[in-house]
């Protein structure tokens, strides 16, 4: 898939359904979120929960929808980190069937100390991770000196 270092394999599952017979628009953030967690773990391996000392909170998600999708289809999910700020990053996603996309989106996410219950700066062992493996293409805004 263009522009993604990172694609999953998903075939479309009955509970990825809805009444109209296509997938439901909450079913693909669920995608996102599969193919999240699998980026996180190839990277580092980090988790939603530990990106190298916190985790991560997710206050803002956007969906495109390009085409529908049926039960059983063979998709694939692209996702890249392609912004990185002092506590936060974006995430982009692309679906697409047989080379066609479906989907795009996009998600904000927010390196969260989840004992002291606020937001921290990224880790640096984290946004090393990233700027490693996506190379030059990840945009860093207001960055100030992060956190071991």
């Amino acid at each position: 898939m263009e522009g993604f270092r990172f694609v999953i394999p998903y075939a479309v599952r009955v509970a990825d359904v809805n009444y109209g017979g296509h997938v439901a628009n909450s079913a693909v953030l669920n995608f996102f979120q599969d193919a999240r967690i699998a980026y996180l773990a190839n990277l580092g391996p980090f988790s939603e929960l530990d990106i190298g000392g916190c985790g991560v909170i997710l206050p803002e998600a956007h969906v495109r929808y390009l085409a529908e999708m049926f039960l059983g289809e063979a998709l694939e999910i692209g996702v890249r980190v392609s912004e990185m700020r002092n506590s936060a990053f974006v995430m982009e996603y692309r679906i697409e069937r047989e080379g066609e996309g479906t989907v795009e989106g996009f998600t904000n996410l927010v390196a969260f100390d989840y004992a002291a219950r606020k937001p921290r700066r990224l880790p640096r062992t984290f946004q090393q991770a990233v700027q490693e493996f996506e190379g030059p293409g990840v945009v860093l805004k207001g960055r100030e000196p992060a956190e071991a």
